[in-house]
């Protein structure tokens, strides 16, 4: 499943920037093909179990890619994989699609570890 992998991503990135710190929230920016966004979410919380970011808050950010039909004019997000070979509202294929399908990993809030005293 494309979520699975593109959630074990995120937490790895995650951790890895977080330097052994307990990981709190995690603000994700995902462009492009449509997603769901429980799944991902499900998805991280499943892969930061036992980790630094077990139980981390998960703010998605979601920017679907957009279509347009050169034929009858309609532009609109792509909410669905069809939309991006015809026009679903006249059928047509000569479209444009627009958009940005990368994923971003905008944010981490880590907890502060304080020194003990000697």
């Amino acid at each position: 499943m494309h979520e699975t992998g593109l959630s074990e991503a995120i937490v790895a990135a995650a951790v890895r920037r977080a330097a052994g710190r307990r990981v709190t929230g995690l603000r994700v920016r995902i462009g492009g093909h449509p997603v769901d966004p429980d799944v991902v979410t499900q998805g991280i919380q499943l892969a930061a179990a036992g980790t630094v970011a077990a139980d981390t808050a998960v703010d998605l950010v979601l920017e679907p890619m957009t279509v347009a039909c050169h034929d009858c004019g309609r532009s609109g997000p792509v909410d669905d994989h069809l939309v991006m070979v015809a026009c679903p509202r006249c059928g047509g294929v000569d479209i444009d699609v627009t958009g940005d399908d990368n994923v971003v990993l905008e944010s981490i809030t880590v907890e502060d570890v304080e020194v003990g005293a000697i």
